[in-house]
């Protein structure tokens, strides 16, 4: 999967609430399911997680990565983008950005990600919509359940 693919969600929660859950990388394990480990290298100036190695189980795909980790918050909008530093992917940049809207927050999540290995259509689509629901659908509940 080279193209890039994005999708959003609204979550009953400000931007701070999301941005602390998807910055909480150590937990990534209980609420993913096909993250193993996900474990904070550096930290910014700032605190936030800067590089993060990650170890993927996903069946038939398996990896093992550093992502590098830019973030921004302000009072009616926060997010975070990320690019691929190290590992068995040959890309993996992406993004959540998230806006105050009426009732809740808007996020809306971007990704470009290449396994490196050749996929079939009908596979790379069934692998952008896990992707995409635990990255949205998955997040939804866990901010929502704390």
């Amino acid at each position: 999967m080279t193209d890039q693919v994005s999708a959003s969600i609204g979550i009953n929660a400000t931007p701070t609430q999301i941005i602390d859950v998807i910055a909480d990388f150590e937990r990534y394990p209980d609420w993913t399911g096909y993250i193993k480990s996900a474990d904070v290298v550096t930290r910014d100036a700032d605190g936030r997680p800067q590089d993060v190695r990650f170890v993927l189980d996903a069946g038939v795909v398996k990896a093992d990565y550093t992502l590098r980790y830019e973030w921004h918050e302000g009072a009616d909008h926060a997010g975070v983008k990320w690019t691929l530093q190290s590992g068995s992917l040959k890309r993996n940049d992406g993004s959540y950005d998230i806006r105050v809207t009426d009732n809740a927050s808007e996020v809306i999540y971007s990704l470009a990600v290449d396994m490196g290995v050749p996929m079939l259509g009908m596979f790379r689509r069934k692998v952008e919509k896990v992707i995409m629901d635990t990255a949205l659908t998955e997040l939804k509940r866990r901010v929502e359940q704390t």
